[in-house]
């Protein structure tokens, strides 16, 4: 028996992962997964320990009401808890610490919940949108601002976050190919973004409003002299107003959709699966997958 996983089981989850664990296609996790499921794997050790069990001794029970309580407010969280639980559970069976998997029966039964088909601007309106970013002579500061801030999510495909976060000295308009630098936070290592084309003229004609208004700080994306970054809502206020200027109506009009724009883009250009998600920052091929199913072969 590997009692390590009685004595130590966070040490021995972390040691597992790093040495063996793997995902349906035989590949190993990435550092950010690996990341989410040791804090995943961790949540289930505390409420076993609430409940006065450890990982030899819980049961189907304990198995189902943890994921329950887990994924009450969403079906695909259950069933992320569950899978993750069903591989610790057959490695506990090799370890010898178990004799059965609690969680098999119920993964065996359960389902990934029916997901809507993912939002994205079909070519023609992103082409309206790429035109709508292009600087107007009687712009105004706003006008400005707001097609800088439609152009950076458009031509990068970089998360509502990753946006608000970019500061003056990660964007790279002058390189031979222009790109943008994201960095390093939590599991999501560092990246560069290569900005699309039709987004450089926004952009530097936002550097130099920004610059003449005299506003302070490094953040690039701000509302007020002061250099507070931009916060959420106004970004999703900004691209929403953009949307619906060349007329697109969906349930969602965040930047998301933006973000789905750029990767279904990436696709029909026909960059490769590996790099649209090193692009995006994703640690796995499912948002590709589900987009790439849209487009007609």
């Amino acid at each position: 028996m590997d009692t390590l996983w009685l004595n130590n089981p966070e040490r021995a989850y972390a040691d597992w992962q790093e040495r063996e664990a793997e995902g349906v296609d035989g590949q190993h996790f990435s550092a950010r997964s690996r990341a989410q499921h040791q804090a995943m794997f961790e949540k289930f050790l505390r409420y076993l320990r609430e409940t006065g069990r450890d990982l030899a001794n819980y049961g189907d029970e304990h198995v189902a009401a943890f994921c329950e309580s887990v994924g009450a407010r969403s079906a695909a969280t259950r069933m992320r808890y569950l899978k993750l639980l069903d591989r610790v559970g057959r490695q506990l069976v090799r370890a010898d610490v178990r004799v059965s998997n609690p969680a098999s029966e119920q993964l065996r039964t359960g389902h990934w919940p029916d997901e809507d088909q993912p939002l994205f601007l079909p070519e023609d309106k992103d082409a309206l949108l790429q035109a709508y970013t292009q600087p107007a002579p009687d712009d105004g500061l706003r006008e400005i601002r707001g097609r800088a801030v439609v152009a950076l999510y458009l031509a990068t495909g970089v998360t509502l976050s990753e946006g608000i976060a970019t500061e003056l000295d990660d964007l790279q308009l002058d390189a031979t190919l222009p790109y943008l630098h994201i960095k390093a936070k939590a599991a999501r290592g560092a990246r560069t973004v290569p900005i699309t084309p039709f987004a450089i003229p926004a952009l530097r004609t936002w550097l130099t409003r920004r610059a003449a208004e005299g506003t302070q700080g490094r953040a690039l994306l701000t509302l007020h002299t002061d250099g507070a970054r931009i916060n959420e809502a106004s970004v999703g206020r900004i691209v929403k107003a953009a949307l619906t200027t060349i007329d697109f109506v969906a349930p969602d009009m965040s930047p998301r959709v933006l973000r789905n724009t750029v990767c279904r883009r990436l696709l029909l250009d026909g960059v490769d699966y590996v790099e649209v998600n090193r692009i995006l920052g994703l640690s796995s091929v499912r948002t590709v997958d589900r987009i790439a199913a849209t487009i007609e072969r």
